[in-house]
């Protein structure tokens, strides 16, 4: 089966560009990737280099009512209560509202806007079946960037993740976020977690995560680079714009793999 990494960690610490390097590395491999942005305001596509106009028709699922209300048996703008499927069908959605970029497959997720973290209702109901069935059932490299916690994820489903990662930049606030992740990733059954270093500087930021990495195996970290900017402005991957970042990520990728082969060992 395919690869499934969950990428995590404190808003604006590069959560969407490590998940978009992780595509662009898996997919000149010759593997199939599933990048599926699960941000309310979606990012992920113009960092994997898709075009605008390949976007423009693209919706969240979380805000696609219709098929809500088709797959479950109730719709979603009638305010909630009744009854409801608890397992629709979902196995089509990936392949029919998804957009496509040589070997990578755009999702996107979306967000439930409404109800409390424990929210039981059709739109959460859809969601977390769909991303039970590609982590499950589908034999691609899935790469899930989470919004802010693991609200997508359950327990049963979240033993399907090989590794989750949370990003951090070199600072003290984000650390304490990679804190709260090791502790609800562990909650849903999650223990194969690793740590990535984004913005380093230089060599003093290096050594401040591995000092404060702790119990957490650091996968690796990337460098500061003006070629991110370059990247936002002009539409075109990041991977192909930094020869550098291209190859901090090959090793990143190496560690999880290390760790994701490792842990499938020990439970045999």
């Amino acid at each position: 089966m395919g690869l499934k990494i969950a990428i995590s960690g404190k808003g604006g610490v590069g959560k969407t560009t490590l998940t978009g390097l992780l595509a662009h590395h898996y997919a000149r491999q010759g593997r199939r990737v599933l990048a599926i942005d699960a941000d309310p305001s979606p990012c992920l596509g113009p960092a994997l280099g898709f075009a605008d106009s390949a976007l423009y028709d693209l919706s969240p699922i979380s805000e696609m009512t219709d098929l809500i209300a088709e797959r479950t048996g109730s719709d979603p703008r009638s305010g909630g209560g009744g009854m409801f499927k608890l397992n629709p069908k979902v196995a089509d959605i990936p392949d029919r509202f998804s957009a496509s970029l040589g070997n990578i497959r755009l999702l996107l997720l979306g967000a439930v806007q409404k109800g409390g973290s424990g929210c039981i209702c059709p739109a959460s109901t859809l969601l977390k079946q769909l991303v039970r069935h590609v982590l499950l059932d589908r034999d691609e490299v899935v790469l899930l960037d989470l919004y802010a916690g693991v609200e997508h994820l359950g327990r049963g489903t979240a033993e399907a993740v090989d590794v989750m990662l949370a990003v951090a930049e070199p600072t003290n606030r984000s650390m304490r976020t990679v804190r709260q992740v090791q502790v609800l990733a562990r909650d849903i059954g999650i223990d194969k977690l690793m740590l990535v270093g984004n913005k380093l500087a230089g060599p003093e930021d290096r050594a401040f995560f591995q000092d404060a990495s702790g119990n957490i195996p650091l996968a690796g970290c990337l460098e500061l680079s003006p070629a991110a900017v370059t990247a936002d402005r002009s539409g075109e991957p990041l991977y192909d714009l930094s020869a550098e970042l291209a190859r901090e990520v090959a090793s990143i990728a190496g560690a999880i793999e290390r760790l994701a082969e490792t842990r499938e060992l020990v439970k045999e």
